[in-house]
């Protein structure tokens, strides 16, 4: 039942040491932990990011301390706060939380050396979740690619080498070493939309398509492989248009390549993504601009986009006056 977990643990290899496993004491990432410290002693480390959102966090710590005790593993705990802004999502809060976490890692001081790989426990139901919240969003190539299995951030690389072992297959694993893990108790809230995809489609899907997991991933590999292909495009389009676009150079392009060279650069020049619904108002602004005195001001994510001149640019907005 756990050769899928054993498979992907034999293919893994990070490209730098030391390891550290992002750990938050659940079955997947203690399953991932003990994994790894058995096949590289020494070389292995905990982190466990203390969220501070529920009353157990401190006994989700403890208990991270007693398995890696037991281990072996040196722990790093780092305490953040992931409180979520109004309106905000708590999940998106709390792993912007985590992932400026790891940024610290990549700064390691007290004698310990910076890390520059971690591996994270998520498996083939977690990367299925993540599909169909793409789906439910209408998401483009990017979401419904969900998550890779490597991919680099801040100096960092981070590995997810379970992304095709699903999690019957590691509680398997871990009930075969008498491992214990702890449930965090907020993976039963329906309020959370994961959750009610985890409770109710995936056994649904599973009954109706048992090969899903693996269709599923297939299909999130081919979005994966399409959208570096536009990147790819992208690429070679903002090289031809400038960077600000110039907009005839922009007109010269199918809307399709527009809309992908100004994602494009609005992402890699300016780190902001804008609405489908803004898209295509700055795509009909791009076809309309045929005069001199063609004015371009539109809200594009939390800016705005103009003409100057021949060419389309991009600032922030000035914060609101307070009253």
């Amino acid at each position: 039942m756990s050769e899928a977990f054993e498979r992907a643990i034999a293919a893994f290899e990070p490209a730098h040491w030391p390891l550290a496993v992002g750990f938050s004491g659940g079955a997947d990432s203690t399953a991932l932990l003990a994994a790894c410290a058995a096949r590289w002693p020494g070389r292995v480390l905990a982190f466990h990011v203390h969220h501070g959102l529920q009353a157990a966090a401190d006994d989700f710590e403890r208990h991270c301390g007693a398995v890696c005790e037991r281990l072996g593993v040196p722990l790093v705990v780092h305490r953040v706060d992931a409180r979520h802004a109004p309106g905000d999502s708590p999940e998106d809060a709390a792993r912007r939380a985590r992932y400026e976490a790891f940024a610290v890692m990549t700064r390691m001081d007290a004698g310990r050396p910076p890390i520059q790989s971690i591996a994270l426990g998520h498996h083939a139901d977690d990367q299925i979740e993540t599909l169909l919240l793409a789906l439910s969003r209408g998401a483009g190539l990017p979401g419904l690619a969900a998550m890779p299995a490597h991919a680099a951030r801040n100096a960092l690389d981070i590995y997810r080498p379970l992304l095709t072992v699903p999690a019957a297959d590691i509680r398997a694993w871990l009930a075969a070493r008498d491992l214990p893990w702890i449930e965090d108790p907020s993976n039963s809230d329906a309020r959370y939309t994961r959750n009610r995809i985890r409770a109710v489609l995936l056994p649904a899907l599973d009954e109706a398509f048992p090969q899903f997991r693996t269709t599923f991933a297939r299909s999130a590999g081919h979005a994966a492989q399409a959208q570096q292909l536009l990147a790819e495009f992208a690429a070679q389009d903002l090289e031809a248009t400038g960077g600000p676009p110039a907009i005839k150079a922009l007109q010269a392009l199918s809307r399709a390549r527009q809309a992908n060279v100004l994602r494009h650069w609005l992402m890699q020049a300016h780190g902001c993504a804008p609405s489908a619904a803004q898209l295509e108002q700055l795509l009909d602004q791009v076809r309309a601009c045929t005069t001199r005195g063609h004015r371009i001001h539109l809200k594009v994510a939390g800016g705005f986009a103009e003409r100057r001149g021949e060419r389309l640019h991009w600032y922030n907005a000035p914060p609101s006056p307070k009253t």
